[in-house]
């Protein structure tokens, strides 16, 4: 019971800075929904999630406010820690093999790029297709298609990247030659990327989440709640 909203999880955040309560909260709330708002193992949400952060000040340093460098600096920082965590949720779902990232850009906007993301990262199919290092770009393409956010088909375009390399399956929407040996390589690893292009807008988005394996169904499947 891994999905947004948000991974199955409780997840508590400190930090020594000094920021307002309403700031904190609005920052927490952007972080979430770009880190544990865009995992998925199964598909199925929990009834069980909270995120919280609490600041004390201790630092000393000037107070972070509602606008500024220091206010960026510290949403960065907050971002990049519950990214940090969304994957770690993913790389540990049940059963997994591998933790798989993809990454869309050229959308519409950020809000597109997001649902294209964690719809691919979602697909029960594309999940399989990881778990069998099958380079299967049609399973992401028709993913995307049932998103529910406009893009260009004719401009999409599908690689995939891991520690073993890069191989690019499909560009303007058409099918590219590759070699089936090297793509498997390449989706044999433990962490791995699907790079989406979905048009030339500047919209980009990343969501996390995995493969889905035999265990899992054993995982879900031996139990009685």
């Amino acid at each position: 019971m891994i999905h947004p909203n948000m991974a199955t999880m409780l997840c508590f955040l400190t930090t020594d800075a000094a920021v307002p309560a309403g700031t904190l909260d609005g920052l927490l709330r952007r972080a979430a929904g770009r880190s544990f708002n865009r995992v998925s193992v199964d598909g199925d949400t929990s009834t069980n999630d909270m995120a919280i952060v609490m600041a004390n000040g201790a630092s000393g340093a000037p107070p972070v406010g509602e606008s500024g460098e220091a206010r960026e600096a510290f949403a960065r920082a907050l971002e990049e820690v519950c990214v940090s965590l969304a994957r770690e949720i993913a790389r540990d779902g049940e059963g997994a093999t591998r933790l798989v990232t993809v990454e869309v850009s050229g959308a519409a906007d950020e809000e597109a790029a997001e649902k294209l993301a964690r719809c691919v990262a979602a697909s029960s199919l594309v999940k399989t297709a990881c778990f069998g290092a099958d380079a299967n770009w049609g399973r992401i393409l028709c993913a995307m298609g049932y998103a529910g956010a406009e893009f260009d088909p004719a401009s999409a375009g599908v690689r995939f990247r891991s520690a073993a390399g890069e191989v690019a399956v499909c560009a303007g929407g058409s099918p590219l030659p590759f070699c089936e040996d090297e793509a498997k390589k390449v989706l044999s690893q433990d962490e791995i990327e699907i790079l989406i292009t979905a048009g030339d807008g500047e919209g980009a988005a990343s969501a996390w989440g995995c493969d889905m394996t035999y265990d899992y169904v054993r995982i879900n499947g031996d139990y009685r709640s």
